[in-house]
C-alpha cells in the first residue's frame, strides 16, 4: 500500500516507512505543499495513494465521497513524529487489512495513551 503523507505529518517518516509501505510520498515531495485536499484528494485518487492524515478534511471527505481514495485517519493528537513512526509500523497488519477491504473508505488508528 502507498501512503500519501498529509502536510501535517513530518516528511522524515517516509524513509524509515519505505520497507513496509514501498511508493510511499509526503505531498511536499510530489509538489503538493500548501495544495488544497481537493488537490490532494484528486491526486491520491489517481496515483493510487491511500492519505494518512491527523486532518478532520480528509475524514470528512471520505464519508462523503467513499473511495479511491482510503483515508487513514491518525487520531494522534500532537505526538511526536518518533511516536507516529512506531504507531504506524505496529499498525501494518490493520492497514494492510484496510486496504485489501474493497468496501472500507477510512481507517480510524487512535494512539494509544501509553506504549508509544
Amino acid at each position: 500500500m502507498k501512503l500519501l503523507l498529509d502536510e501535517n505529518l513530518s516528511p522524515r517518516l517516509i524513509d524509515v516507512l519505505e520497507p513496509e509501505y514501498p511508493g510511499s510520498a509526503h505531498v511536499h515531495a510530489v509538489g503538493l505543499r500548501g495544495a488544497t485536499d481537493e488537490v490532494i484528494w484528486n491526486y491520491a485518487r489517481e496515483q493510487s495513494f491511500a492519505i494518512v492524515s491527523k486532518d478532520n478534511d480528509f475524514r470528512q471527505l471520505s464519508f462523503v465521497r467513499g473511495t479511491p481514495p482510503k483515508v487513514i485517519w491518525l487520531s494522534v493528537g500532537n505526538a511526536a513524529t518518533d511516536a507516529i513512526l512506531r504507531f504506524l509500523k505496529s499498525q501494518h497488519a490493520i492497514i494492510l487489512t484496510f486496504d485489501a477491504d474493497e468496501e472500507a473508505s477510512l481507517l480510524v488508528l487512535p494512539l494509544p495513551e501509553t506504549g508509544f
